[in-house]
């Protein structure tokens, strides 16, 4: 009897396997087949050199360059949890500057490209910055669950950060920024980048980011064999010439 019951239980749990394995495998069938890929190249584009958007001294020591995706969850967290320390305890204190790059990954976010279209817009009048931080924090309001028509919240924040909506508008019916943000997704490509976000500091890649204190003892490391940088040319002050 006791080896008939313990038959029994043991043929209790099997359903329950059998539904863990089958989830286990169409998570990783689902990986598989939807790999995330960036946005393709338009045949015969001459791209810019892409150049990101810095944050911080264009001649630090240091380079951290970030390959992101506005609708990419893992990216906003990133930005809300690492992005404030970043920017006060290396950017800030001129240890290394900061590049953003973009790296859409449209087969998997459907409203990704519009939001990177509004930022490049924002960022022609000086706002890049703010219009990211407004992207990332409100990205459950606008990314592909919660609704087809994110143009609005984009034009809600563009309108709160003071945008020429005349200007704003045209840059993003036109869409006039697209070569730039293909750039800055070859870019990517060109260094294995393949997901977001996803790090690239001196010659290393670091595929889903860093704490700050990795990347903190990484700029530390880089800072203490960096060469000395050149004295600057003196600036000329010929105001006709500005």
């Amino acid at each position: 009897m006791v080896k008939a019951t313990k038959k029994k239980s043991n043929n209790a749990f099997l359903p329950i396997v059998l539904v863990v394995l089958a989830v286990g495998g169409a998570a990783i069938y689902y990986k598989v087949q939807n790999k995330p890929k960036p946005i393709e190249l338009a045949p015969g584009t001459a791209l810019p050199t892409a150049e990101g958007q810095l944050r911080g001294d264009p001649n630090a020591p240091v380079t951290i360059m970030e390959f992101a995706d506005f609708e990419c969850p893992g990216c906003g967290q990133f930005a809300a949890l690492q992005g404030p320390d970043i920017k006060t305890r290396i950017v800030d204190a001129g240890l290394a500057n900061f590049r953003f790059y973009d790296f859409p990954l449209t087969s998997i976010h459907q409203n990704t490209m519009a939001a990177h279209l509004a930022a490049s817009c924002a960022a022609d009048q000086g706002k890049f910055w703010e219009m990211h931080d407004a992207l990332f924090a409100g990205q459950m309001d606008w990314n592909s669950q919660a609704t087809t028509n994110p143009r609005k919240v984009f034009d809600s924040y563009a309108g709160q950060l003071g945008l020429d909506m005349t200007a704003y508008n045209s840059c993003f019916d036109t869409q006039k920024n697209l070569p730039k943000i293909q750039a800055n997704a070859a870019a990517g490509t060109e260094r294995g980048v393949s997901s977001t976000p996803t790090l690239v500091v001196g010659n290393k890649v670091y595929a889903g980011g860093l704490t700050f204190d990795q990347l903190k003892k990484l700029v530390d490391s880089l800072r203490a064999v960096a060469p000395a940088a050149p004295a600057a040319a003196p600036v000329a002050t010929d105001t006709a010439k500005k």
